[in-house]
């Protein structure tokens, strides 16, 4: 295994990665045509925010199964692409919120008492006491859009400074607000009410010019506007047209729509202090999440845990462990129903239920996996990474059930796939917590294993079929490894799983379908 570090990180990340038997590059200056040279020899990159991961990086990173931003934001990454590709993206969204959280409370202190202004002034030899009257922020409202790890944070620092607090987010439940001493307002109501806005949510397509040229002046007259979270939370052309009005009374900005910004619009405006995106830089934050991302990404790479991921589910290193075999079951029942297809239809909806053991576990990946092994036989460019979305991008309906009835396997897994008229279903367990075996399909019980090669025939339990087939296998030079049959009681309704050693082509399987009995036959490859 081998990781690229693009980014000034600490040497302890360096040495995390030595440690645990990972080669490291530490290259923190490379040009763009250096980089794309050689990215495609690593299969885990670990970055800060000046390496932009775009389209055409990730097309040539050809061994890459990890990136990971020692930070929050992710605006230097595609994700959509990584996504893609298969390519895990995860950050570090804990390790800098204390240092974010005590950055905001300084932009807003130093507009309280101006303290930009006064300084330079008085570097200038002048000595303007009554110019730079101050504000108290004592009683005032603290209104926050988004209140999660940094934002919980900003609203304990300001309760300790007496301030009031309101909080807009749709996610924060009734007993976090409660046990956070804030209250939950609309984001109308946060606009009218505050003395202060705060922005600490992520940018994503909904949250995009959360304040806007629509509503920035339906906020309180005077009111300030604080942003160390994400360039585009606030449109800059609408705050500038606000702050020339007066209608906000000041701004700190710490965050731009482009990066690094070297001139913008709000460089012309007053009342209002800027910060070149220093939320996260202190020593204390950068030692943290340097040492997080190593951390984090070494799991990945040696022993499948997944934490903090942006684009598919966590996984902790004790749930890594236990959920690895239950993710080579669930491709391969996904598989074996992706190859079973009613081919004149399209897929519905799918239900997957867990019983025993599988009950009790954490269900997000064996999604992923379950909807790789079936997706990779309709669609190219499926992987374990993108899978459920593409599965929810095609409008497919998702259902899990998580059973507790007695059974008779310590775990279970089946998965039942709905087309427009006819569905298919296939239930497997682990033998031991390891080996992969089938148990039924369509319901009809029988154990088999997933070998390589097999026949899946659906046929009437009538005498003879089972030496014809054998037969006529024979024949064609086929060795059976395994024959298992399984029929549904008294209904003549019967199948049979059949390993073989040698490929079966379409005219052999054509032979097979012409059997007396058979009414379907699949060739089935794992």
């Amino acid at each position: 295994m081998k990781v690229l570090i693009s980014d000034t990180l600490s040497k302890n990340a360096v040495s995390i990665f030595q440690d645990r038997g990972i080669e490291v590059d530490y290259f923190p200056n490379l040009t763009k045509e250096e980089f794309k040279r050689v990215i495609p020899n690593y299969d885990g990159l670990a970055i800060r925010s000046n390496t932009n991961v775009d389209k055409e990086i990730i097309h040539l990173a050809k061994k890459l199964k990890i990136i990971g931003r020692a930070g929050i934001g992710i605006d230097n990454i595609d994700l959509e692409a990584a996504t893609s590709k298969g390519i895990i993206v995860m950050n570090t969204p804990h390790g800098n919120s204390i240092t974010t959280a005590e950055h905001t409370i300084a932009m807003i202190m130093s507009l309280a008492r101006r303290i930009p202004e006064a300084n330079l002034s008085t570097k200038q030899g002048k000595w303007e006491k009554s110019k730079f009257t101050g504000t108290e922020i004592f009683g005032k409202c603290l209104g926050l859009i988004g209140c999660g790890n940094i934002g919980s944070i900003v609203a304990d620092r300001a309760k300790g400074l007496k301030m009031k607090v309101c909080v807009y987010d749709p996610f924060l439940t009734n007993s976090k607000s409660n046990e956070l001493g804030v209250e939950k307002v609309s984001l109308e109501q946060l606009l009218k009410a505050s003395d202060i806005i705060s922005l600490h949510t992520p940018m994503t397509e909904t949250t995009k010019y959360i304040i806007n040229n629509q509503n920035i002046f339906s906020i309180k007259k005077g009111a300030w506007i604080i942003n160390c979270a994400r360039g585009g939370l606030v449109e800059e052309k609408a705050l500038f047209e606000a702050l020339k009005t007066n209608h906000i009374g000041a701004a700190a900005i710490d965050v731009f729509e482009k990066e690094p910004a070297f001139s913008n619009i709000l460089f012309e405006s007053q009342n209002i202090i800027f910060t070149p995106h220093l939320g996260a830089s202190t020593l204390e934050a950068q030692e943290k999440v340097a040492i997080q991302i190593s951390d984090q990404i070494s799991d990945f790479l040696l022993n499948g845990s997944v934490i903090n991921s942006l684009n598919t589910p966590s996984v902790n290193k004790e749930e890594a462990v236990i959920l690895k075999p239950f993710l080579k079951l669930s491709e391969l029942l996904g598989s074996f129903l992706g190859q079973v297809k009613v081919r004149s239809q399209n897929i519905k909806s799918v239900k997957i239920e867990f019983d025993g053991i599988a009950s009790n576990i954490n269900n997000k990946p064996i999604l992923s996996a379950i909807f790789y092994g079936l997706l990779r036989n309709y669609f190219d460019n499926v992987n374990l990474v993108n899978s459920t979305s593409v599965a929810k991008q095609k409008g497919l309906e998702i259902s899990t059930i998580n059973h507790e009835r007695k059974v008779d396997y310590q775990n279970l897994v089946t998965v039942t796939v709905n087309y427009e008229n006819y569905s298919r279903e296939i239930s497997g367990t682990l033998i031991g917590n390891k080996i992969p075996r089938i148990t039924a399909v369509q319901g009809i019980p029988i154990e088999a294993n997933f070998s390589s090669k097999t026949l899946y025939v659906r046929n009437f339990d009538k005498p003879g079929f089972i030496g014809s087939i054998g037969t006529l296998l024979a024949n064609n030079k086929i060795n059976i490894g395994s024959f298992h049959l399984g029929r549904r009681d008294d209904s003549g309704e019967a199948i049979a799983i059949i390993s073989v050693d040698q490929h079966i082509d379409n005219n052999l399987l054509k032979l097979i379908q012409d059997l007396e009995h058979v009414v379907r036959v699949d060739y089935i490859t794992f």
